[in-house]
């Protein structure tokens, strides 16, 4: 059984599109949640190949960045396309949902009171570009790539999710968008997975912070 080694909890933060896509495949995980100050104090940061987390551990291959933990389990569950040029499109997506999340990151932990205005302003030419990849695929009735669900999808989900959260309205103008986070949310496991005390209990500030 693979372990995710997580920091920080309650908030989701980048291992939560891991979270959503081992339950949704119905995968079992182990999970260690590393408190703060466990973190700042103990061996485990010195330890960490970049000094930060997530960690995932599978027998005895151990992986950091969570972008290339997404993408080994995408790799190892079929969750990477049906073919090159699939991959190829998942990649890039995935690409995209790092670029929007480094912007929201950067809000959050360093310019959230003075930035947020000019932030959700400008949000719309930042999701605009996964409407038009989603109008492109099926009408915008499949996933963000063919039609199976990728890894991408998971990690775009999340973003989609928490930018709701600072900004309930921002998906308003945008349909195959609002229609896909509904249409994913509601995948069975994943819906029991969403309601489940150990989503639940790792609450988003009602300010939008994670």
């Amino acid at each position: 059984m693979p372990t995710l080694i997580a920091p920080f909890s309650p908030p989701p933060g980048r291992c939560e599109a891991m979270r959503m896509l081992l339950a949704d495949q119905d995968q079992s995980w182990k999970e260690e949640v590393v408190a703060m100050q466990s973190w700042l104090q103990g061996p485990l940061k010195a330890s960490c190949l970049y000094g930060q987390l997530p960690k995932f551990q599978d027998g005895d291959l151990t992986l950091y960045q969570s972008n290339a933990i997404l993408r080994h389990l995408g790799r190892t569950l079929g969750l990477y396309g049906k073919d090159q040029r699939e991959a190829a499109l998942v990649d890039m997506v995935n690409d995209g949902v790092e670029d929007l999340r480094c912007k929201y990151v950067s809000l959050i932990y360093t310019n959230y009171e003075a930035g947020k205005e000019d932030y959700v302003k400008a949000l719309p030419q930042h999701l605009k570009p996964f409407e038009t990849l989603l109008s492109q695929n099926k009408g915008g009735q499949a996933f963000i790539v063919g039609d199976q669900i990728s890894f991408a999808d998971y990690n775009l989900l999340d973003l989609l999710r928490i930018h709701q959260v600072l900004a309930p309205s921002c998906l308003d103008s945008f349909p195959l968008l609002s229609a896909y986070v509904a249409r994913l949310n509601s995948r069975p496991k994943l819906k029991a997975f969403l309601a489940s005390p150990e989503h639940v209990n790792r609450p988003i500030n009602g300010n939008g912070k994670q």
